[in-house]
């Protein structure tokens, strides 16, 4: 139950964060006053009883496809950006730590000095205790997006939501920065995801989702306490059902 008396809709939920959305302004890495954000929205949410999953990706200090397709080998270049995803879990950890909850970074490689394994049953045992969990190395295999992550992760832990944090304010029939024709949906049926080959998240992960019936809301993550407004019921972005 929050301070306002309200009760959250969802009691357990996926968030898949881009490294890209912890830049701000900048053109590379942290910002600190952007990760300091998340943090507190994501520590109050936690203080509220809603147990929080996060799938953070590293693209904003190193992209294993970019360099894959300039010519450096694919498994190198996907492990090396598994490892920038733990870079910014730990960053993550340590802004929400620092608002006073507990927060478990749990990797699909094994980092065993900075972080945890991940272990599903151990994660769902932090969830229940009220940890955040963040989930670093994507799958921890090559070839596999951070956004297949966050499904796999989705599923696995039973969240009742996958939430995506982009840098729009839901899914568009088209690039709404290039094309000022485009269309907003408020609601997608994860088939017309497929087959209108919607930019929501790569198919391996749409059809994922779609498999186990995993509920995904496409959300602006720039607009302060959209987050928590969708946990609580509020309809922001897409949902794709």
């Amino acid at each position: 139950m929050s301070k306002t008396g309200k009760k959250p809709r969802y009691k357990r939920i996926l968030l898949k964060l881009s490294g890209e959305a912890l830049m701000g302004g900048a053109d590379y890495g942290i910002e600190p006053g952007v990760i300091s954000r998340f943090a507190k929205e994501i520590a109050e949410l936690s203080a509220d009883g809603v147990e929080l999953g996060i799938v953070i990706g590293g693209g904003n200090i190193f992209r294993g496809a970019g360099l894959a397709a300039n010519g450096m080998d694919r498994v190198s270049a996907d492990h090396m950006g598994m490892l920038a995803t733990v870079m910014n879990a730990l960053a993550l950890q340590d802004a929400i730590e620092r608002h006073d909850r507990f927060c478990r970074v749990m990797s699909a490689i094994r980092i065993n000095e900075v972080c945890e394994d991940y272990l599903r049953r151990r994660a769902i045992r932090h969830l229940e205790k009220g940890r955040v969990v963040i989930f670093a190395a994507g799958t921890g295999n090559p070839f596999f997006t951070t956004d297949s992550a966050a499904s796999l992760r989705a599923v696995e832990i039973g969240a009742d939501l996958l939430l995506k944090a982009t840098q729009v304010d839901g899914v568009y029939s088209a690039d709404p920065k290039t094309n000022l024709d485009a269309v907003r949906y408020n609601e997608l049926t994860y088939d017309e995801v497929i087959n209108k080959r919607l930019a929501v998240m790569d198919t391996t992960a749409v059809v994922m989702c779609q498999e186990h019936k995993m509920p995904l809301r496409i959300f602006d993550v720039h607009e302060t306490g959209n987050l928590t407004k969708i946990v609580y019921g509020e309809e922001i972005g897409t949902l794709v059902k």
